[in-house]
């Protein structure tokens, strides 16, 4: 029997660890789904469809998926201050994989709780 070919092998396991931290944790994956299906987001918004995030965690979430150039923040002088959120083209990339996610929830009939 040939076995099936590894590809986490292929591209090493600390690399894979490293996106698993870009992506991963309660909040992060849902970030970037709700921002690949809207173009730009304003904190508000985010905060309210991604309810009941806590305003520390949405915050310190948008900073790491910031900082690892997955999330692009977008701050206007004004007053109101405005800042939008948007996905950077690395963040678009993921797309086809939060598509999939979609997909597979409607092929399987995923219920929430």
């Amino acid at each position: 029997m040939e076995m099936e070919h590894c590809f986490l092998k292929d591209v090493g396991y600390a690399k894979f660890e490293r996106v698993v931290n870009m992506i991963g944790g309660k909040w992060k994956l849902r970030i970037i789904y709700v921002l690949a299906f809207h173009e730009k987001l304003r904190y508000g918004e985010l905060k309210r469809l991604l309810s009941p995030i806590t305003h520390k965690m949405l915050a310190m979430q948008l900073k790491e998926l910031e900082k690892d150039g997955l999330v692009n923040r977008r701050e206007y002088q004004q007053i109101p201050p405005k800042v939008e959120y948007s996905l950077t083209q690395m963040g678009r990339d993921l797309k086809p994989v939060v598509k999939e996610i979609h997909n597979w929830i409607s092929q399987y009939n995923i219920q929430g709780e």
